[in-house]
Parts: C-alpha cells; sequence; structure tokens
C-alpha cells in the first residue's frame, strides 16, 4: 500500500522504517561521525542555553543590559502589585463581584430550575400555552431572553459603575511603568 506521496507505507528500508521510529533520528547520520542529529523536531538551539548550568557548574550570568532589563521588568511587576493592593483597584473588583457573582447564582439557578422541571414534571412542561407554544417553549425561549437581558445589564453596569475607575487605573499604572523604564514604553 503506498501514502498519497508515492512512497511505500510500513517497513520496508526507506526513511519511513521501523528502527528510525524506535532511535528517533535517521540511521543513514549514525554512520556519519560528525554528522548533526536532530533528535527532538522541536529542539531550538539558540534557545538551549536558557535556565542551564554553565561547564563548571554555575548559573549562566545574564549580560549587563539583560540584568538591567530584568531590575526594570521587577520594578515594574511592583507598581502592578503596588496597583493591585490600592483601594481604587479593591473598589472597582468589589464593584464587578457584587453584580456577577449574584447575577451568575441568579442565573445557574433559573437553568438548573429548567432543567430539573423539564426532568421531572414533564406532564407540567407539555402544558400548551397558546395552540402549539406549551410551557417548556416558553420556558426555553425564556433562558435565551435572559442570556440576552443578563449581557446588557453587565455591559450596562461595567460602562456606568467601573469602566471609568478601570480607566484611570490605566492609565496611573502606565504612567508609573512608563518612568521605571525610562520613557514612552
Amino acid at each position: 500500500m503506498q501514502s498519497s506521496n508515492g512512497r511505500p507505507r510500513g517497513g520496508g528500508g526507506g526513511p519511513e522504517s521501523a528502527a528510525e521510529h524506535r532511535d528517533g533520528h535517521d540511521p543513514a547520520l549514525a554512520e556519519v561521525p560528525d554528522a548533526v542529529r536532530y533528535e527532538d523536531p522541536w529542539y531550538d538551539a539558540l534557545a538551549s542555553g536558557w535556565g542551564e548550568l554553565g561547564g563548571v557548574g554555575a548559573p549562566v550570568p545574564l549580560p549587563v543590559a539583560q540584568a538591567g532589563r530584568a531590575r526594570r521588568d521587577a520594578a515594574a511587576a511592583d507598581v502592578y502589585l503596588q496597583v493591585q493592593r490600592s483601594a481604587a483597584f479593591q473598589e472597582v473588583r468589589g464593584r464587578y463581584r457584587r453584580f456577577v457573582v449574584p447575577a451568575c447564582v441568579v442565573f445557574f439557578g433559573w437553568y438548573v430550575a429548567y432543567v430539573v422541571t423539564a426532568t421531572t414534571a414533564p406532564g407540567l412542561m407539555a402544558r400548551p400555552v397558546a395552540g402549539a407554544v406549551n410551557v417548556a417553549m416558553v420556558a426555553g425561549l425564556g433562558q435565551f431572553l435572559t442570556t440576552f437581558l443578563l449581557t446588557w445589564a453587565y455591559a450596562r453596569h461595567a460602562r456606568l459603575r467601573r469602566d471609568r475607575a478601570a480607566l484611570e487605573l490605566r492609565w496611573d499604572t502606565q504612567e508609573l511603568t512608563r518612568g521605571i523604564r525610562g520613557g514612552a514604553s
């Protein structure tokens, strides 16, 4: 049997032999002593020294430019931690939680009530409301309606109660990190 590229599948002496799959490298390259082997197709030679120890057993030192950048990044991380601990950030997170947690609980309760009623009271759900429309159809459409209503309420709440404060926090954070990084970043 042949594959789509015209070469036979499975065993044989070709490049798809069992020895290649077993060893993880091409057997022809094993015969040449100085040949480069690519045993891992995701191996990146440029990143191979990262995090590895030097030949003596000590960590590989960072160049001066990278060490300065690491200090600036650590200072920027401190800025973000400082903002996260601020009263303004806590207020924005509190407003978010005061809306999202009750909304999720109510919506999940409404969904569970719909599913439980549909499975335990099929007679109630089959009761006609108008023509061929029954209680189950009205409740199912109510699920969609409450999803859209909840989405609208969330967007309105975010716009009126959180967006301005979050934008001010973002601006302050960018100003603080811009000062640490030395100019526009």
